[in-house]
């Protein structure tokens, strides 16, 4: 039957999602990390897989029966497709034999074929409706169906890719077994997964399948490598929401000529000046383009982009449109270079530029409607406070029709005004306020990471609430406290800081707690500085920039922490020193414009090997 909306579903196992190469430098980087970490000179062996363009899900078996389904969403939780899982052919409901595990977990993507794509759209075309833009939008909008039939009537496939969890039995010591028995027991995998030796046999993989990428049966934006044996895996783990045992080779993105209409600037939700380049709409890398950020005044600058030129556009890694570069022989005379307007174009309130920040920004604050606008989509966002069904259309229409100014007036909302909106009704109303009771109940770190303080994403928040327990802990931290947080330095401790100063911010966060927002809190476990005082580097505070060649950053970091020093990512004048390794960019100029000491590899190991 068809659903209200969708439920959420925890993760047993963090669903991670990868970073990205684009070069073999890059992958080569990527090997020796995993050598450094492991403390290995042996050629590892690593599974190569063609990377679907899909929508990655988890499907959880119980005695063998497939009981639930759920999206990757945040890696944390995301919903319950269970009911659309069901209608796909490809998924076995039930696995074969009789040796699987009591609690089975896989993770997978689910694809649309070309073929079904193409005659899908072929009926759609018969029927004078509108065409689907790619086979990736296309299937993860047919999962995301509230009625089964529709998705039942979509030409959906899913290839298995991984384990998260198998309870009762043993299985396999390496990744490529493990998937062997996953199809022993029904479960779909992709026949172009192959196991390869090293570095050398990833890239001749991946030059392989990008002769083979346009007579696949489905679309692929790049090939992924995995360690194949599992207890390496474990033993070099993860970061934030990325394995460091796995990496995505992505294919070069395609490229198209197209025409700069003009130059405007947007506001984003911190108040970020963004040009962004009004383009003649092209087709590329799967959908037609029209916008392309220009992220900066400096970039804009340094590619020297005006109303009039021709362009290279492609999409950043298959998702973000950018101008590569201006075809300067094809540029119309009299062309103006843009300027940095003086005032907002949303508020007009005056625009600055700190010195050695990148981004100008709006002053207007709070006061600036796009920013509010932004504020409250952060607000309600998945990862913060998740409210379904609190899209960006209908918070556009909230703040149009007055009936909400900024996010702690979301809770003060009544189903009969919002029921009155466009493409609003009793029933959807009633589930909005539904939801936003349910989001009522979070924990500390979505709603730090909901404020939308600036810098600080949800690992960040997540730090600050381990750190202080207390929101009334955090709200009085002064800058020096926050440095001690694990990745807080001096910037994003000067914005938590500054947040919390604001009058105007206290108040509607006492609102949000009054109108019944609770999150579990604790006790933070005070540390006595003189347990500390006696470490020889108590009181340093170091910045790593550039790549290692006898340990990765992370080991430098640790090591610096074992002996009492601050590690933080960015300098100031209050940095001791700031240890600079190859190819180190923008924080070793700062170190040298501020007069910090600057420390190479062999001045790091002689600071650690003296102490």
């Amino acid at each position: 039957k068809p659903l209200d909306g969708f439920s959420e579903v925890q993760h047993e196992v963090v669903m991670l999602s990868l970073n990205n190469v684009f070069t073999e430098e890059e992958l080569a980087a990527f090997d020796k990390r995993l050598h450094d970490l492991s403390d290995s000179s042996n050629t590892f062996d690593y599974i190569a897989e063609p990377k679907l363009d899909g929508l990655a899900v988890s499907l959880l078996y119980e005695n063998g029966e497939l009981v639930s389904a759920a999206t990757r969403g945040d890696g944390r939780s995301g919903e319950d497709i269970t009911q659309n899982i069901r209608t796909i052919d490809s998924i076995p409901l039930r696995l074969r034999g009789d040796d699987w595990p009591q609690r089975l977990e896989v993770r997978g993507e689910v694809y649309m074929p070309k073929a079904g794509f193409d005659e899908m759209n072929r009926k759609q075309r018969e029927l004078g409706e509108k065409e689907f833009v790619n086979p990736r939008n296309a299937a993860a909008g047919s999962l995301r169906q509230l009625d089964p039939k529709l998705t039942a009537k979509r030409p959906l496939e899913m290839y298995c890719y991984a384990l998260g969890l198998a309870e009762g039995i043993e299985m396999p010591a390496t990744h490529y077994d493990v998937l062997q028995r996953l199809k022993g027991w029904g479960v779909r995998v992709c026949p172009e997964i192959k196991r390869v030796s090293g570095i050398q046999g990833c890239v001749e993989y991946y030059a392989a399948i990008g002769k083979q990428r346009d007579q696949l049966p489905y679309d692929i934006d790049g090939v992924v490598y995995k360690l194949d044996l599992l207890a390496l895996q474990q033993r070099v783990g993860f970061v934030s929401r990325a394995p460091r045992w796995a990496i995505a080779h992505k294919f070069p993105a395609q490229e198209e000529l197209t025409l700069v209409e003009g130059i405007e600037f947007q506001v984003g939700r911190t108040g970020a000046i963004t040009p962004v380049a009004r383009l003649k709409p092209v087709f590329v890398g799967g959908v037609t383009v029209s916008n392309a950020t220009l992220h900066n005044m400096d970039e804009v600058e340094r590619k020297d982009v005006r109303a009039g030129d021709t362009v290279i556009v492609r999409r950043a890694g298959d998702v973000i449109p950018e101008v590569v570069s201006v075809i300067e022989s094809r540029r119309p005379k009299n062309t103006v270079k843009p300027t940095l307007p003086e005032q907002c174009p949303v508020c007009g309130s005056q625009i600055t530029r700190i010195e050695d920040e990148a981004v100008a920004r709006c002053t207007g604050g709070l006061f600036c409607s796009a920013q509010r606008k932004e504020a409250i989509k952060h607000f309600a966002s998945r990862r913060a406070m998740d409210i379904e069904g609190l899209g960006d259309k209908l918070v556009d229409q909230l703040i149009e029709k007055a009936l909400i100014e900024h996010v702690d007036d979301l809770f003060k909302l009544k189903a009969e005004n919002v029921a009155e909106l466009e493409r609003m009704a009793e029933k959807s109303a009633e589930n909005l306020i539904n939801a936003l009771e349910k989001s009522k109940q979070t924990t500390l770190d979505r709603f730090i990471y909901s404020l939308g303080i600036r810098e600080v994403g949800d690992a960040t928040a997540r730090g600050l609430a381990q750190h202080y327990g207390k929101l009334d802990n955090l709200m009085q931290a002064e800058p020096e406290s926050l440095e001690a947080v694990s990745d807080v330095g001096p910037i994003v401790a000067k914005n938590v800081h500054g947040f919390f100063e604001q009058p105007h911010n206290q108040e509607v966060i006492k609102s949000l707690k009054e109108a019944g927002l609770i999150w579990e809190e604790f006790e933070p476990q005070v540390h006595d500085d003189s347990d500390e005082i006696d470490l020889p580097l108590a009181g340093n505070t170091y910045v790593l920039t550039g790549s290692l060649e006898t340990m990765t950053r992370d080991q430098a970091k640790e090591k610096l922490q074992q002996l009492g020093a601050k590690v933080t990512g960015s300098v100031s004048k209050k940095t001791t020193a700031v240890i600079a390794g190859e190819k180190a960019g923008s924080k070793l100029t700062k170190a040298e414009k501020l007069g910090v000491e600057v420390l190479d590899e062999v001045a790091l190991a002689l600071l650690l090997e003296d102490r």
